[in-house]
């Protein structure tokens, strides 16, 4: 067989048509030159934006709030971190068996993460916050497509119930809500920040574009107070309350020579570590915010605003006869009928019928010119929210029975902050100063009150006070001399007075030659049967007061066999309430 050739035209395009597929490939590459340029180069906004829709991301930036310490630095308050477990709805994509673990690890029913999950609009929820770092961990392994955690910080506080009334605590979201956390919110808080991420579909931030808002930290606080006087204070008025099984108690610590608190301490408190069961009646700073009538403790004042008048030395005689006085259809009292007592008596028994003579002489204006003077009536601005004022009325429309009785504490109210600080110018030879929450970096100016002659008198005598005779004899420490007095009151129940309710408290100055501190205490409601301020507060001050000034390395001022007190059998001197 032979082998037949073939053979091959080739085609030949006319040349218009040649042309004319050149020119169609041309334009088409033109047009998408063109796409390019306008995507790329003209649009380029558009698409990164649609870019930035499906996979960028603006998240917030924590601030770290600042740190509350007392003086010598010690933390009160910190920060810590922890982890929020958050969600982009539009990018959730979860598995039954996903969703019901997550409902699981968040404590949530599955119903209450699908509602947040519902709005595809929001870019971010939360779903739980501040979980521990184990249980978040465990969300994360879930490895569920747009739900993510996120570092934020919570406030955790060392010194707990003991610190709770003056610390105070903040919220899920880093604000303060009570105490110097609330009224230093604006320092202590800093502001958030902000940057742009790109996230996977996981929610995994795989490059971080740039910082929109870099985040301010909050700034540190310093407290006036001294955290081992803190812990002292509070462990002794428990002890108090506890043994009196009282419904309530207080106390302050001043330093004289600056006004700072370095103590402040309540009960009942509360642990704000633990708010989950938290009652609201016990966050309140009950030494700041609640007012009593303060008793005999105001006698000091009565005395010297008499002196100050030059109608009476420490010397000059009061008759009190059977230790009754009638005014109108009111009796005045004293649990101790005296006879004639000197004015220096007057304090150191606490005569209440003394009192009120020595009021009664004097012109009503200058009673209240020495009360309004030392602070009754103003609040104290030591810069801890809810301050209360107290209750001093105007002089001009004073009764003869409300001048008397406000001698000796009643008719008016105050807090014990205000109390403790009215005793600077028994202290500071006459003076009185701002107090303070807040370490000072130099003292407020002092204001004189009184001559320093007169609250060296006046001191003498509360001297008087707490030695066998006075009535406070358990008031006295070892190796330093003591000033101060008692104060008993009923408690006031609605227009009248309760029955069986009393205030118990004491206040007093160390060391007597040089005052340092000044403590305050009261008692509320104590319910075993004794109520007397020099049975249930004084013991409290000498406890504080002793501890105190050996911390602080103050010198003593008296042998160290200097506590004298009254045999077992003497009869006790109290004040009638």
């Amino acid at each position: 067989m032979s082998a037949v050739a073939l053979s091959v035209t080739p085609l030949i395009l006319p040349g218009w048509r040649a042309r004319t597929l050149l020119l169609l490939l041309l334009a088409g590459f033109v047009v998408l030159a063109g796409r390019a340029v306008y995507l790329q180069g003209l649009n380029n906004d558009f698409l990164q934006k649609k870019g930035d829709a499906r996979y960028g991301r603006v998240i917030e930036m924590s601030a770290t709030r600042g740190m509350i310490t007392d003086r010598n630095r010690e933390p009160l308050a910190i920060s810590t971190p922890v982890e929020s477990v958050c969600a982009s709805p539009a990018d959730v994509e979860i598995s039954a068996a996903q969703m019901k673990r997550l409902s699981q690890l968040l404590e949530l029913d599955g119903g209450e993460i699908q509602k947040r999950l519902a709005d595809n609009s929001r870019e971010f929820v939360y779903l739980k916050r501040h979980l521990p770092p184990e249980q978040a961990q465990k969300v994360a392994e879930l490895n569920v497509p747009g739900v993510f955690l996120q570092r934020e910080y919570r406030r955790y506080y060392p010194g707990s119930d003991y610190f709770a009334h003056l610390v105070g605590f903040t919220n899920v979201d880093d604000h303060g809500q009570e105490a110097l956390e609330l009224a230093f919110d604006g320092q202590l808080a800093g502001k958030p920040g902000s940057r742009r991420v790109i996230k996977d579909r996981l929610g995994r931030i795989v490059e971080d574009v740039e910082s929109v808002r870099a985040p301010q930290q909050g700034r540190d606080l310093a407290l006036s107070v001294d955290a081992k006087i803190q812990y002292l204070a509070y462990r002794e008025l428990k002890s108090a309350v506890d043994a009196h099984r009282a419904k309530a108690g207080g106390i302050v610590v001043l330093d004289v020579n600056t006004g700072e608190v370095l103590a402040m301490a309540n009960l009942p408190s509360y642990n704000p570590n633990n708010r989950g069961k938290l009652d609201p009646r016990t966050t309140r700073n009950r030494t700041v915010t609640d007012l009593f009538e303060p008793g005999s403790t105001l006698k000091p004042f009565t005395v010297a605003a008499a002196i100050e008048a030059g109608t009476y030395k420490p010397e000059t005689m009061v008759q009190t006869g059977n230790g009754q006085l009638t005014i109108g259809t009111a009796t005045i009292h004293d649990a101790h009928p005296a006879g004639t007592l000197s004015v220096a008596q007057v304090i150191q028994k606490s005569s209440n019928v003394g009192a009120a003579k020595i009021a009664l002489s004097l012109p009503a204006e200058k009673l209240w010119d020495i009360f309004s003077a030392v602070g009754f009536g103003t609040q104290p601005r030591s810069g801890f929210p809810g301050e209360g004022s107290g209750r001093l009325r105007g002089y001009a429309n004073w009764r003869p029975i409300e001048q008397a009785t406000m001698s000796y504490g009643h008719g008016i109210s105050l807090s014990l902050l205000q109390l403790a600080r009215a005793y600077l110018v028994f202290a500071t030879d006459g003076e009185i100063r701002p107090v303070s929450v807040v370490k000072l970096d130099t003292p407020g100016e002092a204001t004189r009150v009184i001559s320093s002659q007169t609250a060296a008198q006046v001191r003498k005598m509360l001297e008087m006070a707490v030695q066998p005779g006075g009535t406070a004899p358990r008031a006295q420490i070892t190796g330093y001399r003591v000033a101060g007095k008692t104060g008993t009151a009923h408690k006031l129940d609605g227009a009248t007075y309760a029955a069986h309710k009393y205030v118990s408290s004491f206040i007093g100055l160390a060391p007597a030659s040089a005052p340092r501190l000044i403590v305050a205490v009261m008692i509320d409601e104590p319910g075993d049967g004794d109520y007397y301020g020099g049975t249930v507060a004084a013991p409290v001050f000498s406890s504080v007061m002793g501890g105190s000034l050996r911390m602080l390395g103050v010198k003593p001022d008296a042998p160290m066999n200097n506590v004298v007190l009254p045999p077992p059998d003497a009869p006790q001197v109290r004040e009638e309430v």
